[in-house]
């Protein structure tokens, strides 16, 4: 794989106000996965929200300027009993969703059933799970850490095995 030319490139984002987490997953010509780069977007929770949103923009902005990806894409919006965190959670989406609009990305959205189907095989699975899956099929000595940044990775891994089947 060392050398193997990318076909795809995709930006996975796992959204949050707080913390945003991200995977750039390549795949190769041979079909493999390549991991170019994960990790979290933090703001603080002290900065007015217009200001962490802002930051959140740039931030994403410059992994989308760096990587060039094909395509992005981002966890949809899960309603839970919790509607303060969905408003800050969809707030955080639609920035994401106008800087991929403004590089003029392809966005692919999935729910988490979707993501958790395509990359362990099965639409409930846990945390552990995931995690574990992700570092295999990255071909990973570890886990991707902080959690975030590793689901950011399954959402890309996501999208370029759900894109697979698209194409057959």
């Amino acid at each position: 794989m060392e050398g193997e030319s990318l076909v795809n490139v995709v930006l996975g984002v796992d959204p949050g106000t707080a913390i945003t987490g991200y995977g750039v997953v390549g795949e190769t010509i041979s079909g493999d996965f390549a991991l170019l780069a994960c990790g979290v977007i933090r703001t603080a929770p002290e900065t007015p929200m217009h200001l962490r949103l802002l930051e959140l923009f740039d931030d994403i902005l410059a992994l989308m300027r760096e990587f060039a990806p094909d395509a992005m894409a981002i966890e949809k919006l899960f309603f839970g009993r919790n509607v303060t965190t969905a408003i800050a959670v969809g707030q955080a989406r639609g920035v994401l969703l106008v800087a991929a609009a403004q590089q003029g990305l392809e966005v692919v959205e999935y729910t988490p059933a979707e993501i958790k189907q395509a990359v362990s095989g099965y639409g409930n699975a846990g945390k552990e799970q995931m995690q574990e899956m992700v570092r295999q099929l990255l071909g990973l000595s570890q886990i991707p850490e902080p959690d975030d940044a590793a689901d950011g990775a399954a959402v890309a891994i996501c999208h370029l095995q759900t894109a697979r089947f698209r194409h057959l």
